[in-house]
């Protein structure tokens, strides 16, 4: 493939619900642009975009994957994003490289989660929307029905470009409102016909793009509402710009399977999507936090940012990034601004799926792959030592959803470590740590399906296998009363005895733990101090309800004897185990619970079901903030031990809209104690 300038290249990616044929979509392009000589199916398992094996095996996406394509003299970059919720943080690297969202959307289901999920995460960063209406090969299929599901969820800038004449349910002939024409799809060809008649059905259409025009600026608005008609310059214009600056989103519409529509959205693309030229430029931040306009200038000194990265067993580390200025080759010195450190540079390359391709250098505005930069990360910031700055990363949905992980074979805790080490490389969403207190591998992801795909690439790629379980809970045990206590230690064994002597005080605390001592008259000597507060700290490790640490303690050493000879700080230490554990038994001692704040966005309609669940789960609800749109912020208070399954509830009860997040925040006592 030549290389293309930055006027010449878009970058789009692919999002949407998951089934509305997003990869099916990519696959109709890469074949209609030449790009493969037979069509990619998910359903045979032999698509360019899915190609890891657990896409294959799930028929699904669950990684976001590239592939360049030209047509009519343009590079175009596509981006094939996973529409599963447990796999969103795919979407939010493909927004984060592209200048367009091209957003596909089910002729049968319409708007769904998934939809506004896209929609929401290119408005994030004000990427222009793109829609595509897909499977309208199917008799169930509805565009009309579709379209305006479309106007009322996201307003009149969606605009019609290309809709179908359905004729007994078959909807192989396309209109494209603004050329004028029709194009007939059937026996692998595509003809023009005459303009069919769509009766008042085309004025509406007609209607829907000049109230879209009219939503571009003050002057066209005026215009229309004072009962002006646009010319057909105006239009044709209007939607352009509209559409480059983000204000208007074209619909296109088409059949991915079949490729029908394919090359009019193709063509629509080049005409009407903001080049890397018009969108690619960044605000980025210099070392003391100033801001800096980096043009898409191939010419300036080279800064990207990593967007992906793959933890591939055979090429080792592979890195995907977008050159936002300059040039980047194997000759160009490049930090990364997160360490500090020179990256090396052995070659870099241009992705197509899994097949990567050597090239001399990536452009500013365009997107390449590099291996092996063993101290890059996903979100970093790579450029010239001689202009340092810092690119916008990438802000991951929290993972919330948890299991202990337990390797089947005695021996692979270290394996086990390191693979979920280098997936949570691959994969930011991941969060992987050891519970010194419970001895537990902890894995947090954003689902089960997320959860099962790891634990697969652990056998795959790392060959260590593991089993699952909740994770248990880090109770505390503390004290509800003030109680004293003596502690003897005496033994003789011939020679030097061990003698220790001590009384103590124990009494609740507002804190973990504190020592003191009241010792008068040398009853204690100063120099078994140390050694009495370490006893009491070892001894606290293991409470007497159900050995779990003792916190909310002071103990103050107050008497006590000793003999000159045997007494030592190994008996006093002793001394202080037994006051510690005769005290426990009368000290009314009780099972503390962790405590989290839970916060839960989610949206009016299910409000109600969700507080009712927080309640359910001896959680106290003591707030709600308004989080716009349509949405709520739950704030409460839960047990830690009601959690483990909360992420799941959630989904379910808002359809995957809602998500939410528990910190760690107290110990109160458990319940059902006497």
């Amino acid at each position: 493939m030549k290389q293309y300038n930055a006027k010449n290249i878009l970058n789009i990616a692919i999002a949407g619900h998951s089934g509305s044929g997003k990869t099916s979509l990519a696959e109709a392009i890469i074949y209609t642009c030449g790009g493969s000589e037979r069509l990619g199916k998910v359903s045979e398992g032999n698509t360019i975009l899915d190609c890891d094996p657990e896409e294959i095996k799930r028929k699904s996406s669950v990684v976001a994957a590239t592939a360049p394509v030209e047509w009519k003299n343009h590079k175009i970059n596509l981006i094939d994003t996973p529409g599963l919720f447990d796999f969103e943080g795919g979407l939010y690297e493909g927004v984060r490289a592209a200048d367009s969202v091209l957003i596909t959307v089910s002729g049968k289901s319409g708007v769904c989660v998934g939809t506004e999920k896209a929609v929401a995460a290119a408005d994030k960063r004000g990427l222009t929307k793109i829609f595509f209406v897909n499977g309208l090969c199917d008799e169930s299929a509805r565009f009309y029905r579709v379209f305006e599901n479309l106007k009322a969820s996201f307003g009149p800038s969606v605009c019609p470009v290309v809709v179908p004449y359905i004729v007994d349910g078959q909807a192989d002939c396309y209109v494209n409102l603004l050329e004028y024409k029709a194009y007939k799809y059937g026996n692998g060809k595509i003809t023009t016909v005459p303009l069919p008649d769509m009766g008042n059905r085309l004025e509406g259409l007609r209607t829907a793009i000049c109230e879209a025009v009219a939503e571009t600026s003050d002057e066209m608005f005026e215009k229309y509402f004072s009962g002006e008609d646009f010319t057909p310059e105006e239009i044709i214009v209007g939607v352009s710009k509209g559409v480059k600056e983000g204000k208007i989103s074209p619909v296109f519409c088409g059949d991915a399977l079949l490729t029908y529509g394919i090359e009019q959205l193709l063509n629509g693309l080049i005409w009407l999507a903001p080049s890397a030229e018009d969108k690619s430029e960044e605000l980025a931040l210099d070392t003391e936090g100033n801001p800096v306009e980096l043009s898409v200038n191939e010419n300036a000194l080279p800064a990207a940012i990593v967007f992906k990265t793959v933890a591939d067993p055979f090429v080792g580390k592979l890195s995907y990034f977008k050159v936002i200025s300059g040039k980047i080759s194997p000759e160009t010195p490049i930090m990364n601004m997160r360490t500090g450190t020179i990256e090396r540079l052995t070659k870099v390359m241009t992705i197509c799926g899994k097949k990567l391709i050597d090239t001399p250098y990536i452009t500013a505005g365009d997107i390449g792959a590099a291996a092996k930069l063993q101290s890059t990360n996903t979100g970093d910031t790579l450029c010239a030592p001689a202009r340092k700055v810092i690119l916008e990363g990438i802000e991951y949905p929290q993972p919330s959803y948890s299991k202990a992980v337990y390797p089947k074979n005695k021996g692979d805790e270290e394996k086990v470590a390191q693979g979920l080490l280098r997936l949570s490389e691959e994969d930011p969403t991941i969060r992987f740590k050891t519970n010194n207190e419970t001895h537990e591998m902890i894995l947090t992801a954003l689902g089960e399906q997320h959860i099962d795909v790891i634990v697969s690439k652990l056998k795959s790629k790392f060959g260590v296998e593991v089993t699952l379980s909740t994770p248990k809970v880090a109770y505390r045990e503390t004290i509800r009363k003030k109680v004293k206590a003596q502690g003897k230690h005496k033994k003789q064994t011939g020679g030097h005895g061990q003698f220790g002597d001590v009384w103590i005080e124990f009494e609740p605390f507002d804190g973990d733990f504190e020592f003191d001592e009241r010792v008068v008259g040398g009853a204690v000597p100063k120099g078994f101090f140390p050694a009495v507060e370490k006893g009491l700290r070892e001894c606290m490790q293991k409470g007497p309800i159900a050995g779990y640490p003792v916190v909310g303690v002071k103990a103050t050493l107050y008497d006590g004897s000793y003999h000159p000879v045997d007494s030592s700080e190994m008996s006093f230490k002793m001394a202080a185990a037994i006051a510690f554990k005769t005290a426990m038994e009368s000290a009314d001692p009780i099972l503390l619970e962790p405590i989290g704040t839970l916060k839960a966005t989610v949206p009016d309609s299910a409000m109600g079901d969700v507080m009712g669940e927080i309640n359910k789960r001896r959680g106290r609800v003591y707030g709600m903030n308004p989080a716009g749109n349509g949405y709520q912020t739950i704030e409460a208070e839960i047990p830690m031990a009601e959690t483990s399954d909360f992420s799941t509830f959630i989904r379910q009860a808002t359809q995957g809209r809602g998500h939410h997040t528990i910190e760690f925040l107290r110990y109160d006592p458990a319940v059902n104690q006497k």
